[in-house]
């Protein structure tokens, strides 16, 4: 028995050789001849397919030579990612369709706007759309995307001829092409020509911050729906230009696992996905399962994973009437490792996603009819509301930057906004027309709308894979209201909310207003100029203008530079950011020369990274500074901290924390940097390198224990469910601490996934952001937890020596798309002396 079980093992997970060469026809399905003027991927890339990981230049090589020699393939380069590869589409469909794309397009269009018939569904070919590898070391994906296109291009015979001519497979080879490059360079820098399964070897360990992210350190699987980044809005707007019937998504997990397909654990998917959504999902699994029989790999479906969060790939199109499908392959993490089911080669891996991809194939054309039937349907009964009047309505009548990059995410997500007619006044506040962003539900994506809007604090399940919130207004620290209108002013695009400039003279002294999500860009700016910025302490006014807590006075004389030169300096500030010139120093509140306008200096900023430090939120960080901020920022690693001059910058951050955090002569010089006048900002799990480091004293929370009683089987579960694995709260803010300068209401919504609670101080000055009594606003908490939340702090500060420690027990700048609380750090930076 133990002899037969090792042989089967053996041959279900690979042989492993001495170079780990396998044959093409390892990979393709028997019986099937192939079009010799088709090349295959060795050929182009010069390596067998698993013999080495691809790297994403010879991956593009190759999808553009099929592109040339095959007529069943066109290929779009859609963008470029920060690092400039390209983001390729390949469009795969039968020769007779490929000459009338367009036409396909547009009777898929008329198709969900219940203009065609049951004939036309049955002309109409499904599409599919298919990526790889949106982390990049789980690259299995990309390299079966390799054997899927050879296939696709090459296969000849009845069968393949059928398939492509009723299908347009839209071919994603590799949905993040810098982290593929990232971990194809690890992968075939460390491989042996004696292949070495140890999972000791350094193959399986990659650096930090390793290959799953994009270049700044982002997890693209989560973009979906926020689409922030450059990878996610392309494939956004191909998603948008052909709602695909089926998108699948090919991941891989642990190595001791097997290979997962979708549906996932049934009481974890969201409510808004339709019930038949999940029985077409079990319908297609049918397909995988029979080929993974055919080929002898173990697999499961229904025990993991869940259909929750809409920014995910695989869930992403259940909100649009499609089937998203999640496929987690195990990983051998390079070219061979040990595992719990034998040895797991990379060419396994590559076998069990090629075949995957077989049998999406597959099941999209033996289910055309029902799958194409059920988009119509869905998008028919989101129509059955037409007439309706709900209006969902946004506004920030002081920020119209971030309200410029809130229309911008409902444009890529092709959401019709509009003006308001009238001012309205709905729940106590005032909504006018200049201001105000007016969604109707009645439109096309009436269903996505309803998911970004929606505050949900009931759930079926309390397990969750991600976040269980992410109500967008509340992201953006919106003003926002459901309201009913009749009728509604004209269309309004993001350009609408383009900073328009006022004329302005020479003046005294110019006023910039902190209100505005860019301000902090136009400080720096001003600071790198030598320019003498000061922050005003109190709000002042002059004739019908007050000015807020953070508005910086920029004063033309006693400048090292001309008033004529900082008059020039602001005319080009003025262009894009909301300046003011002042004719006088007697404005009232105070006067511009009182000592309750600080001197601010210029920020040298640096950024903790490497092992130990959380590279997504350190990415987050790195992001914001750089790309919106226009703010350089230098990345330290953490173990040369104590090799480093840290003279030089006056703050650094201190991203939440894996482990113990910086240790030994790292610990010692980020100490004594702080005790000589640097400012250490702080994030979630810092707070026990902090505190263990007698840097700032906080008084951590814990939250009551009630699972003592639950057997073995409950324990997991009843862990689980004391997870915040991403919900909103609501937060007071004291307006006249430096920290909140540019909030202009006294409470803020913030987003929280850990279980760190603070408890507050004695002082209420001390207690300038606190979560209030009741704060959750949406999302999963248990009642233990929520117990302990409520009240606590969620900010500090205190003097340490000459210098300056702050922390915040919540991530101010979630995943690019949490615009409400990004100013939160930005404050932190620049007026930490005045805390």
């Amino acid at each position: 028995m133990t002899k037969y079980l090792f042989f089967s093992l053996f041959l279900v997970f690979g042989v492993l050789t001495h170079a780990q060469e396998v044959e093409l026809s390892y990979y393709l399905p028997a019986n099937i001849n192939y079009n010799p003027d088709i090349p295959t991927p060795e050929q182009v890339i010069g390596h067998q397919v698993g013999s080495w990981h691809v790297t994403h230049d010879r991956l593009s090589r190759y999808m553009e030579v099929l592109a040339q020699v095959s007529p069943r393939m066109s290929i779009e380069k859609r963008s470029e990612t920060y690092e400039g590869r390209p983001l390729w589409l390949l469009t795969v469909t039968a020769p007779e369709n490929q000459s009338r794309l367009a036409q396909i397009k547009a009777d898929r269009e008329r198709l969900l706007e219940g203009k065609s018939n049951q004939t036309d569904i049955e002309r109409l070919p499904i599409v599919l759309y298919q990526g790889f590898s949106i982390h990049g070391n789980e690259p299995s994906g990309s390299n079966a995307a390799l054997l899927y296109a050879y296939y696709l291009a090459a296969a000849q015979g009845p069968e393949i001829e059928n398939a492509l001519a009723n299908s347009v497979i839209l071919l994603d080879p590799s949905f993040n092409p810098d982290g593929l490059q990232r971990f194809s360079t690890w992968a075939n820098m460390h491989k042996s020509q004696n292949i070495n399964p140890d999972p000791n070897d350094r193959e399986y360990s990659e650096v930090w911050p390793g290959g799953r992210t994009n270049h700044y350190w982002f997890d693209l699987n989560r973009d979906w729906l926020p689409s922030q980044l450059p990878e996610s809005q392309a494939r956004i707007k191909t998603f948008h230009q052909w709602h695909p019937n089926v998108l699948t998504d090919h991941h891989e997990m642990g190595t001791n696992s097997t290979l997962f397909f979708q549906p996932g654990i049934p009481t974890r998917t969201h409510p808004l996905t339709p019930k038949l959504n999940q029985e077409l999902t079990r319908a297609i699994g049918k397909y995988h399962a029979g080929a993974l029989d055919k080929i002898g790999s173990l697999y499961y479906s229904e025990e993991d994973y869940d259909d929750f969060y809409y920014g995910k790939g695989s869930t992403f199109p259940d909100i649009h009437g499609g089937i998203g499908i999640l496929f987690e392959q195990a990983s051998s993490r390079g070219h061979a490792q040990e595992s719990d089911n034998g040895i797991l080669t990379f060419p396994f891996t590559i076998r069990n996603q090629f075949t995957a991809a077989l049998s999406t194939l597959q099941a999209g054309i033996a289910l055309k009819s029902d799958l194409i039937t059920y988009q119509r349907d869905f998008y028919r009964d989101l129509r059955q509301n037409k007439g309706s009047d709900q209006v969902y309505l946004v506004q920030d009548a002081f920020d119209s930057a971030k309200m410029k990059a809130f229309v911008a995410l409902l444009e890529r997500q092709k959401i019709d906004a509009f003006r308001l007619k009238e001012a309205l006044r709905v729940e106590g506040q005032s909504y006018l027309p200049q201001y105000t962003v007016a969604i109707p539900k009645d439109q096309k994506q009436s269903s996505l709308i309803e998911a970004m809007f929606e505050r949900r604090t009931k759930f079926q399940d309390s397990l969750f894979y991600d976040i269980s919130a992410w109500s967008l207004p509340l992201a953006f620290n919106l003003d926002h209201a459901s309201a009913r209108v009749k009728e509604l002013g004209p269309k309004i695009t993001s350009s609408d909310f383009s900073h328009s400039a006022k004329p302005l003279n020479k003046s005294y002294a110019y006023v910039l207003e902190w209100e505005d999500y860019l301000s902090p860009k136009a400080l720096n700016y001003l600071l790198e100029k030598d320019v003498r910025v000061k922050v005003a302490m109190r709000p002042f006014g002059l004739g019908n203008q007050t000015f807020d807590y953070g508005s910086l006075l920029i004063p033309a004389t006693n400048q090292n530079k001309t008033p004529d030169e900082i008059f020039e300096l602001m005319q080009k500030l003025n262009e894009r950011h909301k300046i003011h010139g002042l004719s006088t120093g007697a404005t009232r509140g105070m006067n511009l020369g009182s000592s309750d306008f600080k001197t601010l200096k210029p920020q040298k900023i640096a950024l903790l990274v490497g092992p130990g430090i959380n590279p997504y939120d350190a990415g987050e960080i790195w992001h914001l500074l750089d790309t919106r901020y226009d703010i350089r920022v230098t990345k330290l690693d953490v173990s040369e901290l104590g090799r480093k001059d840290l003279s030089r910058y006056t703050s650094i951050i201190m991203p939440a924390t894996w482990g113990r955090g910086p240790e030994g002569t790292a610990a010692k010089a980020i100490k004594s940097w702080i005790e000589q006048g640097g400012h250490l900002i702080g994030f979630r799990s810092s707070a026990y390198w902090i505190n263990n480091n007698e840097l700032l004293d906080l008084k951590l929370l814990n939250a009551e224990k009630t699972g003592q009683q639950a057997t073995f089987e409950q324990q997991e579960r009843y862990r689980g469910a004391q997870v915040i694995g991403g919900a909103i709260f609501q937060a007071s803010v004291d307006r006249s601490h430096p920290i909140n300068f540019g909030y202009k209401k006294s409470s803020l919504p913030l987003f929280r996934n850990t279980t760190i609670f603070l408890a507050p101080e004695t002082s209420a000055a001390d207690n300038p952001i606190l979560y209030t009594k009741n704060p959750l606003l949406s999302g999963y908490i248990s009642q233990e937890n929520l117990d302990v939340l409520s009240g606590s702090s969620a900010f500090k500060t205190a003097r340490k020596g000459r210098g300056r420690v702050s922390y915040f027990t919540d991530n101010t700048n979630f995943r690019a798309f949490w615009y409400g609380t990004n100013k939160l750090m930005m404050n932190a930076l620049f007026f930490g002396d005045q805390m």
